[in-house]
């Protein structure tokens, strides 16, 4: 099968093509897994991370890619869930130990033995993967492929984060950043949360036009002071500067939520001009978000189904993989990203 792998940690901004076409085997699944033949792969700036050493594949090379949407081709011996042919997505959660106090609790996404799709085991930027069957998500119907693909991550990952402010209808909400997942987080807020106004803070004037035209209330530069408090953000970018500042505009007692697998150190003195008294006191809080659980890809896609959710997404040839990350890098986004592969 035709796949693109990571070989070695590279710095993007030095090595523009960082991934590396490779003919491979096609995987045989085991026990209780199947194996899917990919029809797309959504490519999320995770992946940047691992290229970059953020967040390292423990092995090379490494397939990458982790919002997964094919069919099913096969099953291992004990595999029952799916037949041949059956649609299914494929999250950033692999597997998880299933037996330790995290597990047990439903937080399998703090395992000590958590395995993420794509960086602990091969991806998406393939043919063919393969997975444990119940780590594998029936598509709802009215999705397309490609629009199934940023719901398995950026979706998901973002339903979480929003569960994690702890807001109610008709609080204030801000959204840091405004790619893939920040898309999505204002289309569920606009359902779950009519009465909540949600403001938009991103470097780029073309998120912030498309932020308005989702139904933003208001929208500004990462520095720029929003005109109310906000009891809850949400932030999706990989700098520190929009931490900080988003600590600045948290009411009493807000929190706000760091969306990431990792952080960039670029500009990691930011964290210097943190002020105590003005953005952590009277109980302003910061959370992160560890990965995801399979009932967060589960809850979301019933979500999604509902709402309907339809992510902007734009499609490129498998040929592209690089170029696509190289936009993502510089911040070249609006919605979603999805690679067309389709194994033969």
């Amino acid at each position: 099968m035709k796949a693109w792998v990571i070989r070695k940690i590279s710095d993007m901004k030095k090595e523009r093509s960082p991934l590396e076409p490779l003919d491979m085997p096609v995987p045989v699944p085991e026990e209780d897994e199947v194996l899917v033949r990919v029809s797309v792969c959504g490519v999320c700036h995770t992946e940047i991370d691992e290229i970059e050493g953020r967040t390292p594949p423990p092995v090379f090379p490494i397939i990458p890619g982790h919002q997964i949407v094919g069919r099913v081709e096969e099953g291992g011996p004990k595999a029952q869930r799916f037949k041949p042919g059956d649609r299914v997505g494929i999250a950033w959660i692999h597997s998880a130990c299933g037996k330790c106090k995290f597990c047990l609790d439903g937080r399998e996404n703090l395992c000590a033995d958590f395995k993420a799709t794509g960086r602990d085991t091969h991806g998406g930027y393939a043919e063919y993967t393969v997975v444990p069957e119940n780590y594998a998500y029936p598509i709802p119907k009215i999705f397309s492929d490609a629009e199934a693909a940023p719901l398995l991550c950026a979706g998901a990952i973002g339903y979480r984060s929003l569960r994690l402010t702890g807001m109610k209808d008709g609080d204030n909400v801000g959204l840091t950043g405004f790619g893939a997942s920040g898309h999505l987080v204002m289309k569920m807020l606009r359902f779950k949360y009519p009465k909540s106004k949600v403001f938009v803070f991103s470097r780029t004037e073309q998120e912030r036009d498309f932020a308005t035209e989702l139904g933003a209330l208001w929208t500004g530069d990462t520095a720029e002071e929003p005109p109310e408090r906000l009891r809850g953000i949400i932030d999706t970018t990989p700098a520190w500067r929009p931490v900080v500042e988003a600590l600045k505009n948290l009411e009493r007692g807000g929190r706000l939520v760091i969306n990431a697998i990792r952080k960039e150190d670029a500009d990691k003195t930011e964290l210097l001009d943190l002020d105590y008294s003005r953005d952590l006191w009277m109980e302003r809080e910061i959370r992160s978000v560890a990965n995801i659980t399979r009932r967060d890809v589960s809850e979301f896609l019933d979500l999604a189904s509902e709402i309907p959710i339809k992510p902007e997404i734009r499609e490129f040839p498998m040929e592209d993989a690089n170029r696509v990350l190289l936009e993502i890098k510089e911040r070249k986004i609006r919605g979603a990203k999805v690679l067309k592969v389709v194994g033969r």
